[in-house]
């Protein structure tokens, strides 16, 4: 163990570094945001730790929501800390969930506490030659606020059905219309974007000039989400149409959708 140990400290302290000097290439280096123009909304919102990968344009936190199939809103519960995974969608300035008028969540979130609002889009494995510098792509969003409560039915309906036309085009004329007593039983509440950021990494592994020579692979796996093909529930009548699924957005940053367009 000992030999083991000294071995290591010579590699990581004493190991000389080449003589000739390799930049890195394209594929292998780690690309910097450059800063942008807007800057966090508070110093609550301000990204520390890797700063350079901050993002505060409100396009960008949108096309983010968008793309996201599933958030988590982190809250207090009886003075515990909860964070739980739901369904949400955007429109214009405001992030949307919803649920069952007897959640637990919900019941909280409806009394105005602080709420952390939080998506995440993995994009990639980051493999790089140590363990130490393996990492990952990905862009994740940050809301702070406290929600609000969709009092007005009518509100109510128009945003429920926001939520299933973005993902499914189309549907919401073709169902069951929803029963005033499922429409009670239904919450939705809001937040403002107005304490947001985003935290985004693309690009290579950031191994050190040190190690490039190490014989061991180094690169991105990417990471997608997709879509299977419909599976039918038993009984359906023949001739049936099959439904029109939005798949999983991964449209790059920069190439986002105006704050206005979300659902």
């Amino acid at each position: 163990m000992e030999d083991f140990q000294r071995a290591i400290a010579a590699y990581c302290v004493f190991r000389p570094l080449p003589r000739i000097y390799r930049p890195m290439t394209s594929a292998t280096r780690p690309t910097r945001r450059p800063r942008t123009r807007s800057g966090p909304s508070s110093s609550f919102t301000r990204v520390r730790r890797l700063a350079d990968r901050g993002v505060y344009e409100r396009d960008v936190i949108a096309s983010i929501l968008d793309a996201g199939m599933l958030c988590h809103v982190a809250h207090i519960v009886d003075g515990r800390p909860v964070a739980t995974p739901t369904f949400h969608w955007r429109i214009g300035d405001r992030v949307y969930w919803h649920g069952s008028v007897a959640s637990r969540m919900l019941k909280t979130n409806a009394q105005g506490g602080e709420v952390c609002l939080t998506v995440t889009l993995m994009d990639g494995w980051v493999l790089a030659r140590s363990a130490f510098n393996h990492t990952a792509n990905y862009r994740s969003v940050l809301c702070f606020g406290r929600p609000l409560v969709v009092e007005e039915a009518q509100e109510k309906a128009r945003l429920l059905q926001a939520f299933t036309d973005h993902w499914f085009p189309g549907r919401w004329p073709t169902l069951r219309p929803m029963t005033r007593k499922e429409l009670g039983a239904t919450l939705v509440l809001s937040l403002p974007l107005d304490e947001a950021s985003a935290k985004v990494r693309t690009g290579g592994a950031d191994d050190p000039a040190r190690d490039l020579d190490f014989p061991v692979w180094a690169g991105v796996v990417p990471v997608r989400e997709s879509l299977g093909a419909p599976l039918a529930e038993p009984g359906l009548k023949q001739g049936l149409a099959k439904p029109k699924v939005r798949p999983p957005s991964r449209a790059r940053v920069g190439a986002a959708r105006r704050p206005g367009t979300g659902c």
